[in-house]
């Protein structure tokens, strides 16, 4: 990925806003939240101005007027330069094209959970299970609602690829869970029996000196791999 000079997602939305006309900071926000983007983008009001002061210091929008209505405070409009518009149409066409690793928290979770029984393992997942489910249900309550309204499914594009991502994980924890507790999953009785020695009060380190001893003779494979 290329180094923007403003990296913060918001400001893509920013720029996104202000290729349609020129708005205050205000305006923007609740056009944001009128399309439901928050679901999508981290939106807060102060994180907002701080997005809008760091783009106008990059040149890529730029104050058109300040205007005030009654007693309300001023508001500056702003508008999208040319090298904000080429900035925004560059980061989009980056975000589209080129896959990224992100480090989710259910990987990590996931590679550490030798550390947890593995009856603790499947339960905790199967509670994520019913929370996915929960989720899922909302999404799919929104998109009724939006179908009934006529809204094309352009307009709920990021709802419908957080319902097929939601919907494999769901899946693969479900799965998962339920092979842990068959044993289905290769190294789960290896990793029950470590977990019954360690509540007898050996120690790790005490069964790492002596794996197959303890384990039998399967253990060998496992052995660089074991972190509890």
């Amino acid at each position: 990925m290329s180094r923007r000079r403003v990296s913060n997602p918001l400001a893509l939305a920013v720029l996104s806003c202000l290729t349609e006309r020129p708005m205050h900071p205000y305006e923007i926000s609740t056009t944001l939240r009128s399309r439901g983007k928050e679901s999508s983008i981290k939106l807060n009001y102060g994180s907002l101005y701080a997005v809008v002061e760091a783009l106008q210091k990059h040149g890529l929008i730029t104050s058109r007027e300040t205007t005030r209505e009654g007693r309300r405070p001023e508001r500056t409009v702003y508008e999208i330069t040319e090298a904000g518009a080429t900035e925004c149409e560059d980061w989009l066409a980056e975000l589209l094209s080129t896959p990224v690793r992100d480090y989710t928290s259910l990987e990590a979770g996931l590679s550490l959970m030798p550390v947890l029984a593995p009856d603790e393992v499947a339960r905790l997942l199967g509670e994520r299970a019913e929370r996915l489910r929960m989720e899922l249900r909302a999404i799919d309550a929104s998109h009724s609602v939006a179908s009934e309204a006529g809204l094309p499914d352009l307009f709920m594009i990021e709802s419908l690829y957080r319902h097929s991502m939601l919907t494999a994980e769901l899946d693969f924890v479900s799965a998962l869970a339920a092979n842990i507790r068959s044993s289905a999953l290769v190294g789960t009785k290896e990793w029950r029996r470590i977990h019954e020695l360690r509540a007898e009060g050996i120690t790790w380190e005490q069964i790492s000196q002596d794996l197959v001893g303890y384990l039998g003779e399967e253990a060998r494979a496992f052995q660089p791999h074991q972190q509890t």
